[in-house]
């Protein structure tokens, strides 16, 4: 009995120990990733200061000129567009499934969402060059007065939206479905209508977890590379509207790193621009973060 005892024990420290060390990795992760980021960046940031990185808009890398204000405006015009399109789509989606339709209709757009999320990205893309670039280009900007070749920041926020729309769905769906039963059963025996409840009660109950999953699709949206690289136009300079072609940070990382490797300057200018895009991610984090605990202190 002794011995078990003992034997049992030293199992238990044995699982508290790789338990704790996953939660150890886990923890440091983001601290290794930015301290990477900040290693190779410190070429650049020693020979350029942090006003001329951000707030230039002229990129001549060899002239050693590096300044990142494009590819933050079109990464942001992007994002923007695409959260603005695929938000309200994803909420009202998320409504109707959870509150209105029946217990199988979930049943059956729980594969279709989950193959959506499934579709490589460069898929999305190539759909985006036959389908959005020349519905765009030939139709849309013709119709509003405008003159794009259909590369654009617009397309590039439809195929993006398209793509966080199964992210952020699902998201919510599991958020709706963990609201208690028993609030909307209140409200409607007070005698709320239903959409009553689903907007006073149910939406109101569920505002925390609607906030977080804008702030996850957010962040998922402005690291999207691929789909976008193939659909926004990739040209450098600040973009004046929408049907104006643009050049998103993660494009750049994606068309210029392999290449660049052997041009020292070059190669940590790419890497800033990494550094960029992992403290935006951090501050859309924490913001969303900051809106859930204000509205939970509040409420």
């Amino acid at each position: 009995m002794k011995f078990y005892n003992i034997s049992r024990e030293l199992r238990n420290r044995l699982h508290f120990s790789w338990m704790l060390l996953s939660l150890l990795i886990i923890i440091l992760l983001p601290f290794v990733l930015f301290g990477g980021l900040m290693v190779k960046s410190y070429l650049l940031l020693e020979d350029h200061s942090i006003f001329d990185l951000l707030f230039s808009s002229e990129w001549k890398p060899m002239s050693g000129k590096f300044g990142f204000l494009p590819f933050i405006i079109s990464s942001l015009w992007v994002t923007v567009l695409s959260i603005l399109i695929a938000g309200p789509v994803c909420l009202l989606t998320s409504i109707h499934l959870t509150q209105y339709a029946k217990s199988y209709i979930l049943k059956i757009m729980h594969p279709v969402i989950d193959i959506l999320a499934g579709i490589p990205s460069v898929i999305y893309g190539v759909w985006g060059i036959l389908v959005i670039v020349p519905f765009v280009g030939d139709y849309l900007a013709p119709f509003l007065g405008k003159q794009t070749i259909g590369y654009s920041i617009l397309a590039g926020g439809l195929v993006l939206s398209i793509m966080i729309i199964p992210f952020i769905l699902n998201i919510l769906i599991e958020i709706f479905r963990t609201v208690p039963v028993e609030l909307s059963e209140a409200s409607l025996s007070l005698g709320a209508t239903k959409w009553q409840t689903i907007k006073f009660v149910t939406v109101k109950k569920a505002l925390p977890g609607i906030i977080s999953a804008m702030g996850l699709g957010i962040s998922r949206a402005f690291g999207e590379t691929i789909a976008v690289l193939m659909v926004v136009g990739n040209v450098v300079k600040i973009p004046s509207g929408v049907f104006q072609p643009g050049y998103p940070l993660p494009a750049l990382i994606a068309n210029n790193y392999g290449e660049m490797l052997s041009i020292p300057m070059y190669d940590s200018a790419l890497m800033f621009a990494a550094l960029l895009l992992f403290m935006v991610v951090i501050v859309f984090n924490f913001a969303s973060r900051m809106l859930i605990v204000r509205y939970e202190n509040i409420t």
